[in-house]
């Protein structure tokens, strides 16, 4: 039987590989939907969002995490592209980018907060991220958006932060990176 991806060693652990190809029968049906002009974009139901938030269970020998990753990456990237262009032909370009120019503003309100207070923080008996980290992070994302510093899609979508009991609310912290990466993704 042929398969999408690698997998791993039948000792460890892989993505499940029915979900996974599952998920993707899925996203090619819907990419296809979104490319057809005769349906309305409620007609599709899975979106760039929801790509980058998919998850799947693990399993001992299931497909190779790293090489699904890439694929979701790219996958991500495809319909961000294709919602771009229908949201450009919708709206305007001018309309697109002052929508995109404004949600970034909002977002480095955020990330040019005081240190220490860029996100609420969990109980002190509450794993978070380490908030030095997570706020170093945020400085150097707030340089992008400045045009200071040089910073991609990857780097946001790869941050990793220390585990620390008292530290920021770890969904608060992804919900604005997902933000970041909607914003880098949609003036690309």
């Amino acid at each position: 039987m042929s398969q999408t991806f690698p997998v791993s060693r039948k000792s460890a652990l892989g993505y499940n590989v029915d979900e996974v190809e599952k998920f993707l029968s899925d996203a090619r049906a819907a990419y296809e939907a979104q490319g057809d002009p005769s349906r309305e974009a409620s007609d599709v139901d899975l979106d760039s969002r929801a790509i980058r938030r998919v998850s799947f269970s693990l399993q001992k020998g299931g497909y190779s995490t790293t090489h699904v990753d890439a694929a979701l990456e790219r996958l991500e990237d495809a319909f961000s592209a294709r919602e771009r262009a229908r949201a450009k032909h919708d709206i305007g370009d001018d309309k697109w980018y002052t929508l995109s120019r404004d949600r970034a503003r909002e977002i480095v309100g955020r990330l040019e907060r005081g240190r220490g207070h860029k996100f609420r923080r969990v109980g002190i008996l509450t794993g978070g991220y380490d908030r030095g980290d997570v706020d170093d992070f945020c400085e150097t994302v707030a340089g992008y958006f400045r045009g200071t510093a040089t910073v991609t899609v990857d780097d946001v979508r790869n941050a990793i932060f220390r585990p620390k009991l008292g530290g920021y609310n770890e969904a608060q912290v992804d919900a604005v990176l997902d933000a970041v990466v909607d914003v880098m993704l949609s003036v690309q």
